[in-house]
């Protein structure tokens, strides 16, 4: 088979990398500037075999595709800013279960309401923190359309890999602007399926024991084998316990699985490092002005070079480190007041030479804009 080409909104991308990677079960509400997820998925999912449901809110919806997954489905839900907030309780209840989903958050203005139809990027902290107490998460977005297909499609390889959820940041300029996607043939990107227990009906199941490479075998609830899941701290039966030894393992565990493979969770794109004095670091549709700033003033005999994250947690402060080593001044461009900013700056040899280009008034930052930042940084000789 060969490729299909397709004309669509980012978030069409979402949903074709989606199905590419077995999406059974999508539960939702509508909600701007996400809805044309779920609105394309109310048709093209069922005609694949899988179920689509629209739920009576975000709550409800992050409730339905934990269940749906522990039944053996590949999940997801879509949601905007106000809905993400209200998925945070549930969303620490599949970190703490270990339940494989995929969430996407398509960021619009905020706090509250916010700017229902712009953009903003200030969702970067709650996708991290958002969920009370100890845990790691991932997180992963993206710049072009094709990204975005090859990041969702990584996202369920993920949370099967290491029974998490896993959090798709886009943002409204992304998930609305038109471009080309070419969707590769069944078969070209490996896909991970939901790794089953081996224990035969009637043998002991273990639900929360790893095995030596840290994966946990799971058995589809309403199978063969019948098993506790809760929000409690548990043991590997699932069963709750306030043994300090039991929680600390756990505690260890969730967090350990993610931490310990930050390098290998880590996407990202590089474009002329190599001999770059001046580094910006962007993601998502901040990337793109960057890019096109950095493509333009090299032209003009300038060294600069673009960081572009696409795993935003656990955030790669290793790679981030070593490829701004030699940067005289780095500057991050981003849509919010700086929140992966901080990250670079605790990541670096020299704090002092992080600056940070950045609109908060819902309109897309544009190469102009990062421009006078830009001259303004350069001026100060650093």
């Amino acid at each position: 088979m060969e490729k299909s080409v397709k004309f669509v909104q980012g978030n069409e991308a979402c949903v074709e990398g989606a199905l590419y990677a077995g999406l059974d079960f999508f539960a939702g509400y509508p909600i701007t500037p996400s809805t044309e997820i779920a609105e394309s998925l109310s048709f093209r999912l069922p005609k694949k075999g899988g179920k689509f449901i629209q739920m009576e809110d975000e709550i409800s919806s992050m409730c339905a595709i934990i269940g749906a997954s522990l039944t053996g489905s590949k999940v997801m839900t879509a949601t905007s800013g106000p809905g993400f907030s209200l998925m945070q309780e549930s969303l620490g209840y599949a970190v703490m279960a270990e339940i494989p989903c995929v969430i996407v958050n398509v960021q619009r203005g905020g706090p509250s309401t916010g700017i229902p139809t712009h953009i903003s990027q200030g969702d970067v902290m709650q996708a991290r923190w958002g969920t009370h107490g100890d845990h790691s998460i991932v997180a992963m977005t993206a710049s072009t359309h094709q990204d975005v297909f090859d990041i969702t499609v990584d996202a369920f390889n993920i949370s099967e890999t290491y029974r998490t959820p896993v959090i798709l940041l886009l943002d409204e300029v992304v998930g609305h602007l038109r471009e080309r996607l070419d969707v590769p043939p069944p078969g070209d990107i490996p896909l991970i399926e939901r790794l089953r227990t081996s224990c035969s009906e009637g043998i002991d199941y273990h639900p929360y024991l790893p095995r030596e490479d840290g994966r946990l075998p799971m058995s589809d609830f309403g199978g063969v084998h019948r098993f506790n899941v809760t929000g409690l701290y548990h043991d590997m039966w699932g069963f709750p316990s306030d043994n300090p030894g039991v929680v600390q393992g756990l505690i260890r565990h969730l967090v350990d699985k993610i931490q310990n493979n930050v390098n290998l969770l880590a996407r990202y794109k590089e474009y002329h490092l190599e001999d770059a004095e001046c580094i910006m670091v962007s993601y998502g549709a901040s990337a793109r002005s960057a890019l096109h700033v950095v493509e333009s003033r090299r032209v003009r005999g300038e060294k600069l070079g673009l960081l572009e994250l696409q795993t935003l947690w656990p955030f790669p402060e290793q790679i981030v480190r070593e490829k701004c080593r030699n940067a005289k001044h780095i500057l991050v461009v981003e849509m919010n007041t700086g929140q992966v900013m901080e990250m670079v700056k605790s990541s670096v040899d020299d704090p002092g030479k992080v600056f940070l280009a950045n609109k908060v008034d819902g309109i897309f930052i544009s190469p102009t804009d990062i421009r006078n930042i830009l001259r303004v940084v350069q001026g100060k000789g650093v």
